[in-house]
């Protein structure tokens, strides 16, 4: 393939690009003449051309991982921390320029980009305090004489394969929390998005350079390594005995192939997989903050979040009051370049997004649903920009392809009476991420946030499904895969834990009463 020229007269973008790239300390040969293209949603046009790794490359940075961890599972955490520390400095320095890189190569909007750089911020300042507070127990034994207690250690090379919806706060969610468990990264990022990812790269070796020149050394080469590259590439990750750990974020499809290789060398996973998530709007609604709350959990990142609201389940006595209402606002919601004034949704990611809409939108169709949007907005970017209005969906029944994931934004809207049928379709999907209910009666709230209501791994009242903070783990269950990452004992899946039995008297007494002399 032919390079791509750092700058182009024809292509505004890819100068812009080229400057953001060069600001942000990126090599050109690193986003030029190579064989994987890079195209902005926002106008569906080349922006760069980046080298690929081969798979014994691959297995070479792994090896430069492994022999990493080696030597990083012995410095303090709280020297560890102060790694990341340096990274959370670099990246507030930087964050204007990557979050501009996040819009143009994610097609989200300027906030949007800002607020998933400030994510990456807002965990490595979590994973600084959780350097000094990776805490053990120590158990009650019923040995006199005895001291039993758990301890916990670093796990080894931890492999991240992230999505293009959340290109780079995703792989900060592992990374910070690896590094202060003492454990090397390789990072897989998606072949649609490699562009923020060589940024990152480039800010965390900043992060690492200055650890070694100003706060006394110790992080050794490998401790961060990155991968552009195809399926395969993930696939070495996946297969690798030396990588314990794998967390991966994309389709239940991709988890299905991920999780039996994984178990297969019982290797541990943190699988970020899909979610149909949903809303339940109650009788005693305050039915303003729901009309906001649903539009942003809705349509924000075009409908292209794990955790986008998908499924809104609508009280019968307020259905007429609250869906003519929220049509209103898919009708006026400005949809256009991400970088423009009032623009509130951007582009969808490709055409295999768009097409997955349209499939979804006619099956809608075909059951007598009542689709309000969902057409494509012409004239904006070019003919491979894909830019759709919102479609609100009113199902007569909860069926077809509201059952399934679609990333696109497509709200189903269906009617219910009470509420144990509300959290029954609440969970009568595959996947478990993310769900809501809007309502101002305590038990309600209560019973939606029991055993018996929401099978999600979020289950939020009063705000839509999307938007968790990091300090919180993150994660679903079902489909959805199970796995946690950021907040909370999340940090638990980047150690090791040994339970230790310490003898400090001369007698040798057994437990469960054993006997057993010599």
């Amino acid at each position: 393939m032919s390079a791509i020229p750092a700058t182009s007269a024809a292509n505004p973008l890819v100068t812009e690009v080229d400057q953001l790239l060069q600001r942000l300390g990126v090599p050109r040969a690193a986003y030029s003449g190579g064989s994987l293209p890079v195209r902005s949603p926002i106008t569906g046009e080349a922006i760069g051309a980046v080298p690929e790794v081969s798979p014994v490359h691959a297995t070479a940075a792994i090896g430069r991982a492994h022999a990493a961890f080696l030597v990083w599972r012995n410095v303090p955490a709280p020297r560890r921390g102060e790694l990341v520390r340096l990274l959370g400095e670099e990246l507030r320095a930087a964050k204007a320029d990557l979050g501009l890189l996040v819009t143009i190569e994610a097609g989200k909007i300027p906030s949007e980009g800002l607020g998933e750089v400030q994510e990456m911020i807002d965990i490595c300042d979590f994973a600084v305090g959780l350097s000094r507070q990776l805490y053990g127990l120590t158990i009650a034994t019923e040995r006199a004489g005895h001291r039993m207690m758990e301890t916990w250690h670093p796990l080894g090379v931890c492999g991240v394969i992230s999505a293009f919806n959340f290109p780079v706060a995703v792989w900060s969610w592992n990374a910070a929390l690896a590094l202060v468990c003492g454990d090397s990264v390789v990072w897989k990022p998606s072949e649609k998005t490699p562009l923020t990812a060589l940024a990152t790269h480039a800010i965390a070796q900043r992060a690492v350079a200055r650890f070694n020149r100003e706060a006394g050394g110790g992080a050794p080469e490998g401790l961060l390594e990155l991968l552009i590259g195809q399926r395969d590439i993930g696939e070495e990750l996946v297969d690798d005995a030396r990588v314990p750990l794998v967390s991966a974020t994309g389709s239940t499809a991709m988890g299905r192939a991920v999780g039996p290789r994984l178990a297969a060398r019982f290797a541990r996973g943190i699988l970020e997989l899909g979610g149909n998530n949903a809303a339940i709007v109650a009788p005693t609604a305050d039915l303003d903050l729901a009309l906001r709350g649903i539009a942003f959990a809705a349509m924000g990142t075009a409908g292209q979040r794990c955790t986008t609201l998908r499924r809104l389940f609508v009280h019968e006595s307020i259905y007429d009051q609250l869906v003519p209402q929220l049509a209103k606002v898919y009708a006026n919601v400005q949809v256009g370049d991400p970088r423009a004034a009032g623009t509130l949704v951007g582009p969808l990611i490709d055409r295999q997004a768009f097409d997955g809409m349209h499939k979804a939108l006619e099956q809608s169709r075909a059951l007598g649903a009542k689709v309000h949007g969902g057409c494509r907005v012409e004239g904006i970017g070019g003919p491979d920009a894909y830019y759709v209005r919102p479609a609100l969906v009113e199902l007569k029944a909860h069926e077809g392809p509201a059952l399934h994931e679609t990333f696109a934004p497509i709200l189903y809207v269906v009617r219910y009476g009470t509420l144990d049928e509300a959290i029954e379709m609440n969970n009568a999907v595959g996947a478990g991420l993310s769900s809501s209910i809007f309502t101002l009666n305590v038990r309600e709230a209560e019973q939606f946030m029991s055993a018996a209501g929401s099978d999600c791994g979020i289950a939020n009242v009063n705000i839509g499904p999307s938007g968790a903070e990091i300090g919180g783990a993150f994660g679903g269950e079902k489909e959805t895969g199970g796995g946690r990452e950021a907040g909370s004992d999340s940090w638990k899946a980047y150690m090791r834990r040994a339970t230790n039995t310490i003898n400090y008297s001369t007698a040798l007494p057994l437990a469960q009463g054993v006997v057993f002399d010599v």
